[in-house]
C-alpha cells in the first residue's frame, strides 16, 4: 500500500477506462469555500443522483452510467450490493440480471465487474466497492474511490492490483490487501449464472412476530431497577413500579422475531436514511414542495442554512415499522423528538435478567454504545444543556441521555425550565448559574418553538418575511430564542422539520414509486388510496394524534383526537400493524448518526400507537427458532 499523505478532496486521482474520473475523498481536507455546504457534496451527473462525493458507491454507480448506461440502486452500505440482482437500464427503464459470484467462483470476475468486500476491519460498517478493469490469472486490476486518496501512477488506468490465485479445479481466489478485511466476490451484469450465488426466497413466516410470556416469577414484586441510578429512578417513579408494561397482566409478556427479521429491519433503517436525506435535499432546493410542509416562511432560510451545515448532523433517529410476512412498510421517520430509547436500550435488558429470559438477544443492547459513539462524532465540545419539559417521561429520557453524553466524555446538565435562562449584555443566553449555553439536546419538538414564532409573526406581520429570535427584548429567553439563537448548536438540527413532517411522505413516493419500503402516499385523497384503503395523518403531529383509519368501503376503523386538527393532510395507504395475541404491534428501529442502532416495540390494543402505548421487551431469535414454532 501506499501511505504518502492523502490529495486534497476534490483532486483528480486519474481515469478509469471509459474516461471516468476518480476523486480523492479525503473530508478532513474538504475545503469549506469549494464545499460550503451540504449539497455541495452530492453528486450528479446528467442530473441522475450518484451518491455522495467521493465515496467508493457513488464511483461505482457513475462508472456504471457512463460505460454501460446502467444504474444499481442507491444502498446505504457498500456491502449491500452483493444482495441486489438487478440493474436498470436507463434507456429501456427495463432491469437486467446481476449475478453474485463468491471468492473462489469458478466464473471469473469481468471487465466492468464489481467487487465487493465485506463490513468489518478496514471497511467497518460501510464494505467497501471498486470496478474490475483488467482480469490475469494471477491478479487483477481495479479502479475505485475512497481508499488511500492518492494519485493514480503516470500511466495508469486503474488505482491498484490485487494478487489472485487460479486453482487446478479453475477456482479463481482473490487476496484482500488489507488483513482484516474480506472480499465477498463480484457482482457481473449477464444472463449466464452458472456458479452464481441462487437468489434465496426469504421464508416469509420470518417475518411474524411472536408472543411470549417469561416463567412466573416466586416474587414478582420484587424490585429490579437500581434506583441508585438517577435515570432508573425517574424511570421507577413514572411508571410508578419496578416494570416494563404499564398494564399489570402483561408483566410477563415479550415478542420475538427472527435474526432475518433483524437484518431487513437493519438494512431497511440504512436505506430510508439515506432516501429521507434525499428527499430532504430534493424538498429544500423545490419552493413549490416546500410551501406544502406549513412552515412559517420566516424561518425557511434558517432551515436551508442548518441543512447546508454539512456538520450539523443528527445524534439519533426511529423509524416507525409494520412488519408482517405481507412486507415491511415504514410510516414515518421521527428524528426531531423521539422516545422510548431508555426502554430500549436499558429497561428491557434488565427486565429480561430478572425474569429469567434468555431466548435469543435483547433487540437494544448495542443502542446506548451506538449513542455515545454518536456524540463522540458530533461536533459539540464543552458543557451540553438538555432541555425537558416537566414531565416525568421526558425527565427519565433526558436523564438517560445525559448518561451517553458522560460515556463520550462530554459535560451536560439538565434545565427543565426554561424560565430560569437569562440573557447576558452581549444577547447569549446563560443557565441560572451563569454557564453560557453553547450546545443543546432537547425533548422539546422544534414544532413547540414554531408556534411561538407564527404568534410572534401575527402580531408583527414585518417579521413573516424575515425573522429573528427576540433577543433581549424578552425576559426571559423563550424556547423559540433558544432554539433559533445563532450562537447555540441544537440536537437534533433544525433541519429535522422536513424528514420529520409527514410531507416527506408523498415526496418520498413520487422520487422512488413502489420502493418495496415505502407505502403509496399522497398530498390528495385519490381513487388508488381509496380502493385500497387509507390512513389520513396531520403532517405535523405528535403521538398519534388526530389520526383517521379507513378501510376500502370507507368504514372508520379507527380515529384519534388531538390538538393538530388544523393541519394540512396527507393519504397513506393501509397497511395495518399486525394484531398478534390481543395486540397491534409497530417494530420501531433507531438509528444513531444515521445508522441503525438497535430496535423495541410498541404496542396497543387500538390499531394507532399512541403516547400511551406500551412497550414490550423484543428478543431477536434464531431463524430455526421461529420455523420450528
Amino acid at each position: 500500500m501506499n501511505y504518502k499523505s492523502p490529495s486534497v478532496f476534490g483532486t483528480l486521482l486519474g481515469y478509469a477506462p471509459g474516461g471516468v474520473a476518480a476523486y480523492s475523498s479525503d473530508y478532513d481536507t474538504a475545503s469549506d469555500i469549494k464545499y460550503p455546504k451540504r449539497s455541495a457534496f452530492r453528486s450528479y451527473f446528467n442530473g441522475i443522483y450518484m451518491g455522495y462525493k467521493w465515496q467508493c458507491v457513488e464511483f461505482a454507480r457513475r462508472w456504471m452510467y457512463i460505460n454501460k448506461g446502467t444504474l444499481f440502486d442507491d444502498v446505504a452500505m457498500a456491502y449491500e450490493i452483493f444482495d441486489l440482482r438487478t440493474v436498470r437500464n436507463l434507456a429501456t427503464n427495463s432491469l437486467l440480471p446481476l449475478q453474485a459470484f463468491c471468492n473462489g467462483s469458478k466464473s471469473l470476475p469481468q471487465p466492468g465487474s464489481l467487487l465487493i468486500w465485506d463490513q468489518g476491519g478496514e471497511f467497518a460498517e460501510t464494505g467497501h466497492v471498486a470496478i474490475v478493469t483488467e482480469v490475469f490469472p494471477d491478479k487483477l486490476r481495479i479502479v475505485e474511490q475512497n481508499l488511500d486518496h492518492q494519485i493514480w501512477p503516470e500511466g495508469h488506468s486503474f488505482s491498484r492490483e490485487l494478487p489472485a490465485t487460479t486453482t487446478e479445479e479453475g477456482e479463481y481466489w482473490l487476496k484482500c490487501s488489507f488483513n482484516d478485511a474480506t472480499i465477498l466476490g463480484w457482482m457481473t451484469q449477464t444472463e449466464d449464472d452458472r456458479d452464481a450465488e441462487p437468489t434465496l426466497e426469504t421464508n416469509k413466516q420470518l417475518f411474524n412476530l411472536i408472543s411470549r410470556r417469561a416463567k412466573e416469577q416466586p416474587n414478582p414484586q420484587k424490585s429490579w431497577l437500581n434506583v441508585a441510578n438517577e435515570d432508573e429512578a425517574a424511570y421507577v417513579k413514572a411508571m410508578h413500579g419496578h416494570k416494563l408494561s404499564a398494564v399489570t397482566a402483561d408483566q410477563y409478556r415479550y415478542y420475538v422475531l427472527s435474526e432475518t427479521a433483524q437484518h431487513a429491519l437493519q438494512r431497511a433503517a440504512n436505506e430510508l436514511h439515506a432516501l429521507f436525506m434525499h428527499a430532504t435535499d430534493y424538498v429544500l432546493e423545490n419552493q413549490a414542495l416546500l410551501n406544502k410542509f406549513n412552515l412559517p416562511v420566516a424561518i425557511l432560510p434558517k432551515i436551508r442554512q442548518s441543512w447546508d451545515n454539512r456538520l450539523n448532523e443528527l445524534i439519533t433517529s426511529r423509524f416507525d415499522f409494520a412488519m408482517t410476512p405481507q412486507g415491511l412498510k415504514v410510516y414515518e421517520y421521527n428524528c426531531d423528538s423521539a422516545s422510548c430509547y431508555m426502554e430500549s436500550a436499558k429497561i428491557q435488558g434488565k427486565w429480561a435478567r430478572h425474569y429469567g429470559v434468555q431466548e435469543g438477544q435483547d433487540s437494544g443492547k448495542d443502542l446506548f454504545n451506538h449513542l455515545v459513539n454518536a456524540w463522540r462524532k458530533s461536533q459539540a465540545k464543552g458543557l451540553v444543556h438538555i432541555l425537558h419539559d416537566n414531565d416525568p417521561e421526558e425527565k427519565y429520557h433526558a436523564l438517560f441521555i445525559q448518561q451517553t453524553l458522560k460515556s463520550a466524555g462530554l459535560e451536560s446538565k439538565l434545565i427543565s425550565a426554561i424560565s430560569s435562562l437569562r440573557w447576558n449584555s452581549s444577547g447569549d443566553i446563560l443557565d441560572e448559574e451563569g454557564q453560557l449555553i453553547h450546545w443543546v439536546w432537547k425533548t422539546w419538538s422544534w414544532e413547540t418553538a414554531l408556534g411561538q414564532i407564527r404568534a410572534q409573526c401575527e402580531v408583527d406581520q414585518a417579521l413573516a418575511e424575515k425573522y429573528q429570535p427576540l433577543w433581549q427584548q424578552v425576559s426571559p429567553p423563550r424556547l423559540a430564542d433558544v432554539l433559533l439563537h445563532k450562537n447555540i448548536m441544537i440536537f437534533e438540527p433544525l433541519w429535522t422539520l422536513i424528514p420529520s413532517n409527514k410531507a416527506i411522505l408523498p415526496v418520498l413516493w413520487s422520487l422512488f414509486p413502489n420502493h418495496p419500503l415505502l407505502l403509496h402516499t399522497n398530498f390528495v385523497l385519490n381513487a388508488d388510496l381509496q380502493a385500497s384503503g387509507y390512513v389520513s395523518k396531520p403532517i405535523v403531529g405528535r403521538c398519534g394524534a388526530n389520526i383517521q383509519v379507513v378501510n376500502h368501503h370507507e368504514d372508520i376503523l379507527e380515529e384519534t383526537g388531538g390538538q393538530f386538527s388544523a393541519q394540512d393532510q396527507i393519504y397513506q395507504a393501509l397497511f395495518p400493524l399486525p394484531l398478534v395475541d390481543g395486540y397491534y404491534v409497530q417494530v420501531c428501529a433507531f438509528t444513531a448518526a444515521g445508522k441503525y442502532a438497535g430496535s423495541c416495540l410498541r404496542v396497543d390494543s387500538s390499531m394507532i400507537i399512541s403516547k400511551d402505548s406500551d412497550c414490550m421487551a423484543l428478543r431477536f431469535v434464531n431463524d430455526d427458532h421461529i420455523l420450528s414454532q
